[in-house]
């Protein structure tokens, strides 16, 4: 049989210490045939899917071994060779880091339409190609893909990048796709409908895909056959049903006995009976984008409406939603980094809204923020130490000595050894760094912690490190915090109240065991079912997953926001307006447009 894709024997070996990072790797790969690969973090899947391509760092060769793609052998191509005659044409790769894949000083279309003219041989017009990258946005459910495709990388949430990314891949029509953690940035509902769109170019384009991810729910649902790693070698391979419900090996069982349960576990939480330490009532922003197709005008992007909600002492909070949803411009209008355009906000009772300078300097030693990347939120150039201490510079008035006695005993604290003190950030893991993130924002000794997506970038093994983490210093020192996430698995096992997001404002807020269990507003549902679990999920794809995007925030208007998607909508009769939240039962509030449309 011929194969598409055959690796036989694969090493690659680490010049500057001679260890091997990839050991007898081999596999064969037909046509339109997906392949998952699933490892943790250090397993090998990113080194995996750069030796497809030859694109490893400098610092890495292949030893032994063999890459044969449609009968030429890869490893005795120049470097010529494989930028004319595979990468990016045959062989298309999207990464996990789509944030900093493009150049910021150029629109997200612009640098598309280049991509799409470089590989064009047919000398198709400059604006065929522009229509092209447009239908492409569109596919991949980037909303008003015609006014996106002037914007800037900026401008772009983290999910609305992987997909601009998945583009940029898809222009060369590829007969290989090699997609390296493209789910993981991504909201469950993106994600889901990412892994559904796969499927379609795999019918449709006959494209055959290699799809990597350290999540194995995830893999389960879109490949055929299934490639399980450990340290750099393969612990077992065979279906993916075979593997998911029969595994040979013991780091094979052992990984799926550590996958989250969602609903096959009981999980409770103590109720918390404390008055609110922050109180948000009727946040809105909204920022003015140029026009690019009308002279000296502008539209207005909707990103907070109306945002209301009471934040208890000790609770673990929890702030879900789609990308795009306004969760990450909520978090820095929390943190006054950005002021809103309208309501107000109290802590510990204290009126923050006259923006007052000693206030908020005292506001934001109470409360710190934790980002999503930790590659790029922490200077590399500066030592842990000094990274760590950076707070106690600003805001105490200690000596040298003691702000370093301060910084080695939080660095224990989160698990940091105190020999890293003068070294610095290189090479480090994301959840090493992570943790210094963590140790910087404790140093001031906050009341509450803000994780915007903090955990999102890390596989299973070390989220449950760092939520087991963040456990202890919640005990010892009575935090509280808001998880701002689109990983709903995270959320269930870590926050006792949580709040759904939709367009920049609440459609739904209840205890965590009633939102999983009775969940009141249809998009939570659409939420619910695309939560990747090997449990057996009572919320059914085929009855909740909405086909529907979300509206342009550039368009909102009076109407309800959701009516584009709900599922029981009807014009001129229930869900014409946003009417706000209701309480249908004690701590579970819905907005009264989703109870009215039918739940």
């Amino acid at each position: 049989m011929s194969y598409l894709l055959s690796v036989e024997d694969l090493s690659l070996k680490d010049r500057s210490t001679s260890n091997d990072v990839l050991r007898n790797i081999s596999f064969n790969l037909r046509e339109k045939e997906i392949l998952g690969v699933v490892g943790e973090s250090g397993s090998g899947k990113t080194l995996l899917s750069q030796a497809i391509v030859n694109w490893l760092p400098e610092n890495l060769e292949i030893s032994s071994g063999q890459i044969n793609f449609l009968g030429k052998k890869m490893s005795v191509m120049s470097e010529n060779e494989l930028e004319k005659e595979i990468r990016g044409k045959e062989i298309a790769y999207i990464g996990p880091n789509a944030i900093n894949s493009l150049d910021p000083t150029y629109s997200v279309g612009a640098q598309l339409l280049e991509k799409a003219i470089s590989i064009d041989k047919e000398n198709t017009s400059k604006e065929i190609l522009k229509q092209k990258v447009i239908s492409l946005l569109d596919d991949v459910l980037i909303p008003s893909p015609e006014k996106r495709f002037y914007e800037y990388p900026s401008q772009y949430s983290g999910g609305m990048m992987q997909r601009a990314m998945i583009v940029d891949a898809l222009l060369s029509s590829p007969k290989l796709l090699v997609a390296d953690n493209i789910t993981m940035p991504l909201d469950v509902t993106v994600a889901a409908q990412i892994i559904k769109l796969m499927r379609v170019l795999r019918d449709k384009f006959n494209t055959t895909i290699i799809f990597s991810s350290s999540s194995l729910p995830v893999v389960r649902e879109i490949s055929d056959n299934l490639i399980i790693m450990k340290n750099g070698s393969i612990e077992e391979q065979n279906s993916t049903n075979e593997i998911t419900s029969n595994p040979k090996s013991e780091h094979t069982k052992e990984l799926i006995k550590n996958t989250p349960k969602i609903w096959s576990e009981n999980i409770n939480f103590q109720n918390i009976e404390t008055k609110p330490i922050l109180s948000i009532k009727n946040f809105s922003k909204s920022y003015k984008v140029r026009d690019k197709n009308k002279f000296n005008s502008f539209y207005e992007v909707k990103a907070v409406r109306d945002f209301s909600i009471d934040v208890y002492e000790g609770e673990n909070l929890g702030i879900i939603g789609e990308s795009g949803c306004g969760k990450s411009t909520l978090s820095r209008l929390i943190s006054l980094l950005e002021r809103s355009d309208t309501g107000t906000m109290t802590f510990n009772g204290e009126d923050l809204s006259d923006f007052n300078k000693d206030k908020i300097k005292n506001f934001r030693q109470s409360l710190q923020l934790i980002l999503q990347d930790p590659y790029n939120s922490l200077p590399s150039r500066q030592t842990i130490g000094r990274i760590i201490s950076e707070g106690l510079l600003i805001h105490s008035q200690l000596s040298k000595m003691e702000i370093k006695e301060k910084v080695l005993s939080i660095m224990s604290e989160v698990g940091i050894d105190q020999n890293e003190y003068n070294k610095l950030l290189v090479g480090k893991s994301g959840s090493f760094r992570q943790r210094v993130s963590i140790a910087r924002a404790l140093i001031l000794e906050p009341k509450v912690i803000i994780l915007d997506e903090t955990l999102s970038s890390l596989d299973q093994k070390e989220q449950e490190m760092l939520l087991s983490l963040f456990s202890d210093i919640q005990a010892k020192r009575n935090l509280t915090y808001i998880f701002i996430s689109h990983d709903l698995a995270m959320v269930r096992k870590s926050c006792n109240r949580i709040a759904v997001m939709y367009m920049g404002r609440i459609v739904e807020l209840a205890k965590n065991e009633i939102l999983f269990d009775k969940c009141g507003h249809p998009y939570t549902r659409t939420l619910l079912c695309t939560i990747p679990t090997l449990d057996k999920n009572p919320y059914d794809k085929n009855l909740y997953l909405m086909d529907g995007e979300p509206p342009d925030p550039t368009e909102i208007g009076t109407e309800c926001s959701f009516k584009s998607r709900c599922p029981h909508f009807k014009n001129n009769k229930k869900g014409s307006t946003d009417m706000g939240l209701i309480e249908i039962q004690s701590g579970h509030w819905v907005d009264k447009c989703g109870v009215d449309c039918g739940r």
